[in-house]
């Protein structure tokens, strides 16, 4: 092995695979599929792969040896594990399903097992700089990130299902050298519309489209019924729906909003002054600029893609 823990010889081969042609590279027939975290996504995912690829071999690691009940719970048929380098031995596709702040030491433990030379390691993170940053000095060329714009504000096992990544977006970011095809032609065998950007754009996309979004239901939430709970009694759909996400688990978005600082602080920022912009308007008032905001705020919803039904 090398220094990253590879065996050696294995990153070069994957490296010169991933120097070939965008798009020349076939799907890989992926024999044994290995899965850290049992969570939604990571459950999520198992129940895909299975109904999806059922010639696949699949492997589920959790901390807890109470997980595998839980598994076995949502009829996922998959051999499990509480040793993630035991479960990644042998594995041609790991996906890591676990926090991001969980992530490098899960990486250090991939890199001890005997891993063949095509094999292909990803995440589901909602950040990647820092993810990037921090797995591919340790996993190497192997490692290319992704983040399926799928889930939920509920968390666990039982609130998986195998449609989850039907029409979703996927994020991938590979580095520059690198072929994401067979990564790419993975997420669309799940439904994913598939698209690649780098690390960077990626955290600047993402805290716009869903860090803020979920910070701004947050802020909802406590501005309306911090001074007033009772006022939750008087909420219909529209409440429900627009602070929907605020119900997710703060551990989670802890470590995410802190993970891609930068990029949400900005975000905030840019939100704080569209608040300025309301308040003024309203000051003076200024019913023709109050309409145009709506106007401009409608437009550009108008821009995104139709819901998934």
């Amino acid at each position: 092995m090398n220094e990253t823990g590879i065996p050696a010889g294995g990153n070069a081969q994957f490296d010169a695979r991933a120097r070939r042609v965008k798009g020349c590279v076939s799907m890989p027939d992926f024999s044994t599929i290995t899965i850290l975290g049992p969570g939604l996504l990571g459950g999520s995912l198992a129940l895909a792969i299975q109904e999806r690829m059922p010639g696949a071999r699949l492997r589920l690691w959790a901390r807890r040896d109470s997980a595998e009940a839980e598994i076995r719970a949502r009829g996922i048929r998959a051999v499990f594990f509480t040793d993630a380098t035991a479960a990644c031995h042998g594995a041609d596709f790991i996906i890591l399903a676990t926090p991001v702040e969980t992530m490098r030491a899960l990486a250090a433990r991939i890199a001890l097992a005997e891993l063949p030379a095509h094999a292909l390691v990803t995440d589901v993170g909602s950040v990647k700089g820092s993810v990037v940053g921090e797995l591919a000095p340790i996993l190497g060329g192997r490692f290319i990130g992704s983040h399926p714009m799928a889930g939920s504000e509920k968390t666990g096992i039982e609130t998986a299902r195998a449609d989850l990544f039907e029409g979703a977006a996927c994020l991938l970011t590979p580095l520059e050298g690198q072929d994401a095809a067979p990564l790419r032609a993975f997420w669309q065998s799940l439904g994913c519309r598939v698209l690649a950007m780098t690390p960077e754009e990626h955290d600047l996309k993402v805290a716009r489209i869903s860090h803020l979004p979920h910070w701004m239901a947050v802020v909802t939430t406590l501005a309306a019924l911090r001074a007033d709970p009772d006022a939750a009694a008087c909420a219909a759909g529209g409440f429900r729906d627009t602070t929907r996400v605020a119900g997710g688990d703060p551990g989670l978005w802890t470590g995410i909003s802190l993970a891609n600082r930068e990029a949400l602080l900005a975000s905030l920022r840019d939100a704080s002054s569209t608040l300025t912009e309301l308040v003024e308007i309203l000051s003076k008032p200024d019913e023709e600029a109050l309409r145009r905001l709506l106007a401009e705020a409608n437009n550009l919803r108008a821009l995104l893609p139709a819901a998934r039904i």
